[in-house]
Parts: structure tokens; C-alpha cells; sequence
């Protein structure tokens, strides 16, 4: 609200708001939010061809598609957040034309997105009320009762999270749960989830499942757009598939299986998730033995087979992705002892570690595994700048043709090598990184998450690339926090727990809930 003076005044009632916010109502019978013949498009470019949605009160509706689909365009429209070229977007019966998040916020749609946006030096409440912050006598923010508010929401929702603490202070899972938490604290009736998961270990996941059934038994509307397909058929209510832009089918979860959901979104049936083709040898790749570092790991050992795919499997800050940038030589200071193929090996830089036998695709390939401005044969040759060029001079002929036969092999699908890599889809960028160090011709590979943000077709792709790297007598090592990929793709698991190795287990000796317990 504003006061005479045109000043914005935050507004008093955003206590009473948050008390009633998971308060019980029956579901009605008209939608929540009905979209028809929705088109959007990019500079003559299709984005969206024909969106249709209905939410029903009390469900959760999922929005599914793999990349392309129309899923981003589509919600960034209902958000106000981009203008639609035709079709027609009604809110509990009534027309609308949002032209800014505000409005969609104001009638009562919240969304809570991919990327998190926290102030890191403010407290989780002030966080949660930023903008919107109670106030006292004169025009005082009353930070007791913003504490108290939240406090209440939080507990609330089952989130652990003390309302007190920095934000900066927090894992990027909790950070993912106070950013749930703000949106919810707006008494929406309408909740946009993108990939809520995507930042949270198990237990955090366990903690949204809960709030997503309170807020559905609460009458809420929920859209919930997930590429874990497992979520989706455990938590919603019912589905809408969109390809290429346009809208497929809708139904209820209840009556399609993952293969038939998995069909439609992709357009095909899939023959197989889990490719996996190798049968680990007797000889030992990769030894570690009593890898420390500093406040980090501690005394990790194992061994890796020609022919096997070992997985590393454990809860957020389990130290996984650490212990991959020692092997690698992203860390500095670990003590211990490695060997590739016997051969002692003390990587101190990256050009060390792919010089003894090693790759490794990092778990964000946006930040540090690509140059996503530059071409893909720029991308696939940085690995051999010293064999492409050995007097300082690019050999544009052999580059083309290593860039040519790496698009060849992994199925890279690109217009031409000379394309930004940034306009590829996820999974073939993913492609491009691991045809990068391909051409290395690595003894071991580390992969760290590398089916992040993937569907399950473009999964089972990367599995297929694994699994022939290691049937050629290659060793694979595989960072994952989802435990039905690990016991799809491993031979053996190493549980870490807090910088340690709690347990390894054998494929046959290991299930979802023995890892959990272990890693917790």
C-alpha cells in the first residue's frame, strides 16, 4: 500500500495472511487457472504453438516436456513476465492479462523458480518478508514479530530451518527451502514449482513431498514441473504433456505407468533406461588410498576396475564432488596416495591429471565445463590445445576434422561445429564435454551429476557413453544424489558420509534405503 505521501508502506496484514496460509478449504469445482490456445513467438521462431493447462483446487498438476517443449515460454506468459501473441489465460473464472510478475502475484499466483536469488547477509525471515516487512510505531519495522511470522511458516511447512539464521550460512538446500517458504508466505492460491528439487539432498526432498500434500490438502493449486519423473508420478494428481511446442494430453497420474508417460513426452517408446553393456575385469584402473583433505575428507580409499562403474552416492556437503577435484587436481593440499594403472600419481593441476589418464565432467557444465559464447569444435578441441597446435599455431584442418569425428561418435546434434555451444540442449553439451576429454584418451573417467537437469531419454543416452567407455576397458567413476542411478548403472557403491566413506557396496548388496541410512 502507499501512504498520502506516495511513500510504499509495507503492508500490515502479511501476519494475518501468513497465519491462514495452510489453513483448510473444500476444493471447488471450477479451475484455478484455465489456459487455452496459448502461442508465443521468438523473431518468426514457434516457441509455443498451442498451450493448454487447467488446475483444478487441492491438486497437483504436473507440466511435463523435455527441452523445447514449450514448458518456460509457457509459464513465463502466465507470469506476466512475457506477452502473449494469442490464446486466453482466466484465474478462478476470470480473464486476465498480466503484464508484470506483480499482477499475477497480486491475484494470487506464486511462483518459485530454477535459480535462487537470496540476500545472503539478511536473516532467513527477512528473506522470506523482504519488501513486505510488519511494522510497529512509527513506521518501524517490528523484526520480533517478522521472526515470529516466520518462524510459524516455517514450522508450518516442516522446514528446520532456524528464521534467525543468515542466509549465507545456509546449504543450497536449505536456501532452495527458504525461497519455497517466501513464496508460500504470500497466501497464494496458485504455486508454480520449476525443478524444486533440483538444489536439494534427501532429506530436504522429503521435507518438500510433505509441504506439497499440506498445501494440496489445503485446496491450493499446484503446478509442479519436474524432469524427475519419479516425483512426478509419486507426488501429482494428474499431468499435461507438452511437445515441440504444443500441447499433447492430459489425464490422471493414476491411470499412466512411466513408460506410457515417458512415451508421450518423448514422442516414441523408450527401449531402455539404464544402458549398461560392461563387466568389470580383474585389474585394478584407479587406486586411492587414505585421500585426507583439511576440514573436508577424510582417509578415502577404494579401488576401480577396468570394465566398472563405481558409484559415489551421499547427501549434500558428503564431500563427493571434493574428493573429484582432488583426483583431478582442482584441490590443493589433500595427502594420500593415488595410482592409475599402479602408477603413483600426485595430480597437481588439471593438464597433470589428463596427462596421468583422467577426465572428469564437472557437475555444472554451464560454469565450468563449457565456454558457452564459443563454437563446439572451440569447445570439443580445448582438452588438445598443445596437440592442435604444437607451434602456437592453431592446425584449423585437424581441428575441424577431431570436432567432425566427436559430433560423429557421441551423436552431438548440432547444425554445424561452428554453432555457440550455448545453444545446444543439455544433453548435448553434456556430449560436448565428454567428447572433449574423449579425445584425450582417458584411462578414468570422473563423472560428477552427469545427467543434472536431465530427462530420461537424454539420460540414457550419457549411460550408453558410460557404459561403452568402460566395456573398452576403461574405469567410471559416477557422483550422483539420485540412488535409483546409482543402482541402475554402478557395480559397486561407495556410501560418503561427512567427509567419509561410510560404506561399499556390492551392486547386489545395496537398495535406496540401506544407502539413505547409511549416507544420514
Amino acid at each position: 500500500m502507499t501512504s498520502g505521501t506516495g511513500r510504499i508502506v509495507p503492508d500490515r496484514t502479511v501476519r494475518n495472511r501468513t497465519k491462514i496460509a495452510l489453513g483448510r478449504r473444500d476444493p471447488v469445482s471450477s479451475a484455478l487457472l484455465d489456459v487455452l490456445g496459448l502461442t508465443k513467438s521468438f523473431d518468426g521462431v514457434v516457441a509455443l504453438a498451442d498451450g493448454r493447462f487447467r488446475l483444478e483446487a487441492g491438486t497437483v498438476h504436473a507440466l511435463c516436456g523435455g527441452n523445447g517443449a514449450g514448458k518456460s515460454t509457457f509459464l513465463s506468459i502466465v507470469m506476466g513476465i512475457q506477452p502473449r501473441d494469442s490464446g486466453t489465460i482466466a484465474v478462478a473464472g476470470k480473464p486476465v492479462a498480466f503484464t508484470h510478475p506483480s499482477q499475477a502475484l497480486a491475484a494470487g499466483i506464486a511462483i518459485i523458480e530454477q535459480e535462487l536469488s537470496p540476500v545472503l547477509d539478511l536473516t532467513v525471515a527477512e528473506n522470506i518478508f523482504l519488501g513486505r516487512e510488519p511494522v510497529a510505531a512509527f513506521g518501524r519495522i517490528d523484526f520480533a514479530a517478522m521472526r515470529r511470522d516466520a518462524e510459524r511458516l516455517l514450522r508450518q511447512l516442516g522446514f528446520a530451518i532456524d528464521p534467525g539464521a543468515v542466509m549465507r550460512t545456509l546449504s543450497i538446500g536449505q536456501m532452495q527451502l527458504v525461497e519455497i517458504a517466501k513464496a508460500l508466505s504470500h497466501d497464494a492460491q496458485i504455486i508454480i514449482m520449476d525443478e524444486p528439487t533440483s538444489a536439494l539432498g534427501e532429506t530436504e526432498v522429503g521435507q518438500l513431498y510433505a509441504a506439497v500434500k499440506r498445501l494440496r490438502d489445503a485446496g491450493k493449486g499446484i503446478v509442479y514441473v519436474s524432469h524427475r519423473l519419479t516425483e512426478i508420478l509419486e507426488l501429482a494428481d494428474h499431468y499435461t504433456v507438452f511437445r515441440d511446442g504444443r500441447y499433447v494430453s492430459s489425464g490422471r497420474v493414476a491411470e499412466i505407468d512411466r513408460a506410457g508417460l515417458i512415451g508421450m513426452i518423448v514422442g516414441r517408446a523408450l527401449s531402455e533406461e539404464y544402458v549398461k553393456t560392461n563387466v568389470p575385469g580383474e585389474a585394478i584402473r584407479l587406486a586411492v588410498d587414505g585421500l585426507s583433505l583439511p576440514g573436508t575428507l577424510s582417509d578415502i580409499s577404494f579401488t576401480v576396475r577396468a570394465g566398472e562403474i563405481v558409484g559415489f552416492y551421499g547427501l549434500l556437503g558428503a564431500g563427493r564432488t571434493e574428493l573429484m577435484e582432488c583426483l583431478f587436481g582442482l584441490q590443493r593440499g589433500w595427502t594420500g596416495r593415488m595410482t592409475v594403472d599402479s602408477v603413483p600419481v600426485r595430480a597437481a593441476s588439471p593438464r597433470a591429471a589428463m596427462d596421468a589418464g583422467l577426465a572428469l565432467v564437472t557437475e555444472d557444465r554451464k560454469q565450468s565445463g563449457l565456454v558457452l559464447t564459443s563454437s563446439v569444435r572451440e569447445n570439443l578441441s580445448l582438452a588438445m590445445l598443445p596437440a592442435l597446435s604444437p607451434r602456437g599455431v592453431m592446425d584449423r584442418k585437424r581441428e575441424a576434422g577431431a570436432a567432425v569425428e566427436a559430433i560423429r561418435r557421441f551423436g552431438i546434434r548440432t547444425a554445424t561445429d561452428r554453432l555457440a555451444v550455448g545453444s545446444l540442449s543439455g544433453g548435448n553439451q553434456q556430449k560436448v564435454v565428454i567428447g572433449r576429454f574423449d579425445m584425450t584418451t582417458p584411462k578414468v573417467f570422473l563423472f560428477d551429476e552427469p545427467t543434472f537437469f536431465f530427462y530420461v531419454w537424454a539420460k540414457s543416452e550419457i549411460y550408453s557413453i558410460m557404459s561403452e567407455f568402460a566395456s573398452k576397458g576403461g574405469a567410471v567413476v559416477m557422483v550422483s544424489g539420485e540412488a535409483e542411478e546409482i543402482l541402475g548403472m554402478c557395480d559397486r557403491i561407495v556410501v560418503m558420509r561427512q567427509g567419509r566413506v561410510a560404506a561399499i557396496l556390492e551392486r547386489g548388496q545395496a537398495d535406496q534405503q540401506t544407502m539413505l541410512h547409511l549416507a544420514a
